[in-house]
């Protein structure tokens, strides 16, 4: 990911200057201008690390000077008590930036630590593990990024890159069928060739869509796993399967094991709980 697209440091000033707004007083006031200090990013906690790069693109906005060491790479899965990185600068910006920077590498990392524990509780199934769309608003692009760093992959990135045909949609068509039918007849006419998937709430739904054709993918709504393992026999590999719904750490694996070929977790996202990183700083002459 390019933590210096235009995007990505656009965020960041916004946040930076929420943050710091008329200026780091208590820096200011109490350390005298140019004291220089090093820093030592510390993991306090076992997890997967993500948000490194980002974390020195933020310090830098501040002190283009700042010398950054990092001493892991995003993605690694850590024990407690590793050194991240080493950081060299002057005071005033270390401080300005240290919470921003930790606040995106807390979360970040505990995104990716959530879903490397998801991917490895389905290990040894064909069960691919995805995100949603339950993300924080403004910080989809990131999360999801992190999602990755965990080993799990995204599900689509926003209402353009895909077509889910949820039960609302279904329900204010008139029905699956209608609303498959519409769908085929707007993308062809709109020069589209997007996916098309389609949330199931029962195994009448299930047939009706697999009866259509042209659908890529069946979510299987709220389905137990047994009630998976019915459709994913009767869907034969004839389109992919996605597991959805009620789906947390305690029972994912009883849903691999059903043959699904996807199991989405809004919870990769939307009820995750930072990784503990700490910022330890020292005035240097």
């Amino acid at each position: 990911m390019n933590f210096e697209s235009a995007e990505i440091l656009d965020l960041i000033d916004r946040c930076l200057a929420e943050d710091i707004g008329s200026g780091d007083h208590s820096s200011m006031a109490s350390i005298p201008e140019g004291t220089m200090g090093e820093s030592r990013l510390l993991l306090k906690q076992d997890g997967v690390v993500a948000g490194l790069a980002l974390g020195e693109v933020i310090l830098r906005r501040l002190d283009p000077n700042i010398e950054w060491v990092s001493m892991a790479s995003d993605g690694s899965y850590l024990l407690a008590g590793t050194q991240l990185a080493a950081v060299k600068g002057r005071v005033h910006a270390l401080l300005a930036g240290e919470r921003l920077m930790l606040n995106f590498m807390q979360r970040l990392s505990g995104v990716a630590t959530q879903a490397y524990q998801a991917v490895k509780l389905v290990e040894g199934t064909k069960t691919t593990i995805l995100d949603t769309r339950k993300t924080t608003p403004g910080l989809r692009a990131l999360e999801k990024w992190a999602v990755t760093m965990g080993g799990a992959q995204n599900h689509r990135i926003g209402l353009y890159d895909m077509v889910m045909l949820k039960d609302n949609h279904n329900d204010s068509a008139g029905g699956i069928t209608a609303a498959v039918n519409r769908t085929k007849e707007y993308l062809a006419s709109k020069g589209l060739t997007l996916g098309i998937e389609v949330e199931t709430r029962n195994m009448d739904e299930v047939m009706e869509v697999m009866a259509l054709g042209g659908v890529q993918r069946v979510m299987l709504d709220n389905f137990t796993p047994e009630q998976c393992m019915v459709a994913v026999k009767e869907i034969a590999g004839r389109c992919e399967t996605e597991a959805s719904g009620g789906i947390h750490l305690g029972n994912l694996r009883s849903y691999a094991e059903t043959g699904v070929d996807f199991i989405s977790l809004g919870s990769l996202t939307h009820s995750v709980m930072s990784l503990d990183i700490s910022f330890k700083t020292k005035v240097v002459s």
